[in-house]
């Protein structure tokens, strides 16, 4: 079976070329790639598959196995492979997801996709669209338990959902020690991602991400989308933020049509294949 490795900005998936390829269990598969000792190693496995009402069909699955919805930096990996293996030879995509459709741009030179952007549509801000549990319509610096920490949480929806904490320092805060309790709060009856954000000025922030599924990643495009808005919301930001994420930087921009817009590179690292050997 053939694939091909590749990360925006650090975030790293194996993807495999469903128009070609058949894959029976892709969650048994995503465990057994995803590892980074034993095998590619990646944040997980995203299968690019034929759709009947987009340019391509994206399939998402974190490096335990779970599926998850969308993912920013998958997306504009998945666009880059359409455009250069000749499936979608056009400037703008359109790539379904269990998110919805999402439209992308691309940006390339010689014939090589090197930046993208994706329209990732509207945020969703009502508590039962995130979802979370408890009272009131939207959770804004709403105080949130964990570990005997209390926390302010802001919570958006990109299609997934996010959890947004205020933090001094990101660089020292233990993500790793908060990150899988919040997760697994009970008030997310589906999980969380959740993330860490330093403010820095009113056009920057820089972020930390756990991932629900994965544990920290070096970035996290639904995340930085997420960020941004918690930011707006809070008061804390203009429309347009650089997000500084540990793997790189992203664009995020919260439009006037009320879509976020993120526009960041993708990169393939190598292709190989997988021997289907008997475990």
């Amino acid at each position: 079976m053939r694939f091909i490795k590749m990360h925006g900005i650090g975030n790293d998936y194996v993807y495999i070329d469903c128009f070609q390829e058949t894959v029976a269990d892709p969650a048994q598969l995503a465990v057994r790639m995803s590892d980074r000792h034993f095998g590619i190693g990646g944040d997980g496995l995203i299968l690019i598959m034929p759709s009947a009402v987009a340019d391509a069909r994206m399939r998402m699955f974190n490096a335990d196995g779970s599926e998850a919805q969308m993912c920013g930096n998958g997306i504009r990996c998945v666009a880059k492979y359409v455009y250069e293996a000749g499936i979608a030879r056009k400037p703008e995509l359109a790539i379904e997801t269990l998110a919805g459709i999402l439209r992308l741009q691309l940006f390339t030179a010689e014939g090589m996709v090197e930046k993208v952007r994706v329209n990732m549509g509207m945020p969703r801000l009502r508590r039962q669209d995130i979802p979370m549990l408890g009272e009131g319509e939207r959770v804004l610096g709403e105080k949130l338990t964990a570990g005997g920490r209390e926390f302010e949480v802001t919570c958006v929806s990109m299609g997934n959902p996010h959890c947004v904490i205020y933090v001094d320092d990101v660089a020292q805060f233990p993500v790793g020690q908060y990150g899988p309790l919040l997760e697994h709060h009970p008030q997310f009856p589906q999980r969380t991602n959740v993330e860490w954000v330093e403010w820095l000025n009113r056009r920057e922030i820089r972020q930390r991400t756990w991932e629900r599924g994965t544990g920290e990643t070096l970035a996290c495009g639904t995340g930085a989308c997420a960020a941004t808005v918690a930011s707006i919301l809070n008061g804390k930001t203009e429309r347009a933020v650089t997000v500084h994420l540990v793997g790189g930087d992203l664009e995020i921009e919260w439009a006037a049509d009320n879509h976020v817009y993120m526009t960041g590179p993708a990169v393939e690292v190598f292709r190989g294949e997988w021997p289907e050997w008997p475990e």
